[in-house]
C-alpha cells in the first residue's frame, strides 16, 4: 500500500452534496415529486426524485455545481474531525478525486471549500473530473498502490478494487446492498485505517477479492 495516502470522493463522502443540492433547487422552484421529502437523502439519482429528464438532470447539476454555492457545502457528518485526526494525529495526507466540473473556476471554489472545512494541509492532491464523469480513468493511476479508496457510488467503488484499491463505501440508504464495507460516517473509517474497525457480517467481494473480514489477532489486524 502507498503509506499514508487516502483516496476520497467529495460529494456524499466529504461534503453533504445533496442537502446542499436540494436547498438551491428549492430557491430555484423545484419541488421534489409526491412521495418524496425535500430533505429526503433515500434516492440518489436526482432525475427520479425531481421528475427531470436526463439531460435536464445533468444540465441542473451541472449549474449546481458551477454556481456559488459550491463554494460553501457543509462537511457530511463526522468527516472534519476524523479526517483532521487522521492527518493530524497518523501523518496520513488525501488524494480528493471528484466529478465536479472542468470548470475551472468551480475548482477553485471547491477547493477553498475543502481548505476551509479541513485545513489547508489535508490535501495532498485534487483531480477534477467533469460533472458525473466516471473516474476509471484517473483510478488506473493509482493501480499497485493499494490505497485506500473512499466513494458513495457503488460503481466507483468496483472500478477501485480493479486496479487493487482498498474501497470503502460511505453508507447511505442507496447503497446498503453493495459487497464492499460499509463506512457509517467517518469514525469507522478512522477506526479502520488505524485497525479498530470490526465489521458485523462479512462482505464477500466476488471477482475483486478474497472474501473478507477483519478480527483482531494478537493485536494486529488480519485479512482472511
Amino acid at each position: 500500500m502507498q503509506e499514508k495516502v487516502i483516496l476520497v470522493d467529495c460529494d456524499g463522502v466529504l461534503l453533504d452534496w445533496m442537502y446542499a443540492f436540494q436547498q438551491w433547487m428549492k430557491r430555484h422552484g423545484y419541488v421534489p415529486r409526491i412521495g418524496y421529502g425535500e430533505t429526503d437523502q433515500d434516492v440518489y439519482d436526482v432525475a427520479v426524485k425531481y421528475g427531470l429528464e436526463r439531460n435536464e438532470k445533468q444540465r441542473l447539476c451541472r449549474m449546481f455545481n458551477e454556481s456559488a454555492t459550491i463554494r460553501k457545502v457543509p462537511p457530511l457528518r463526522d468527516s472534519i474531525k476524523y479526517v483532521r485526526k487522521l492527518h493530524e494525529e497518523h501523518g496520513y495526507v488525501f488524494h480528493a478525486i471528484t466529478s465536479l466540473s472542468n470548470d475551472e473556476y468551480a475548482q477553485h471554489l471547491r477547493t477553498k471549500n475543502l481548505q476551509e472545512l479541513f485545513g489547508p494541509t489535508v490535501f495532498e492532491k485534487y483531480v477534477y473530473l467533469d460533472t458525473g464523469a466516471d473516474k476509471d480513468e484517473e483510478l488506473e493511476f493509482y493501480r499497485g498502490t493499494g490505497c485506500i479508496w473512499v466513494e458513495d457510488k457503488v460503481e466507483n467503488a468496483i472500478a477501485g478494487a480493479k486496479v487493487g484499491l482498498e474501497s470503502l463505501v460511505m453508507e447511505h440508504s442507496y447503497n446498503k446492498d453493495c459487497d464492499f464495507p460499509l463506512m457509517r460516517n467517518w469514525k469507522d473509517i478512522y477506526n479502520y485505517v488505524i485497525g479498530q474497525w470490526f465489521p458485523l457480517k462479512v462482505a464477500c467481494l466476488g471477482d475483486f477479492g478474497p472474501l473478507f473480514l477483519k478480527k483482531k489477532v494478537n493485536n494486529e489486524i488480519c485479512r482472511l
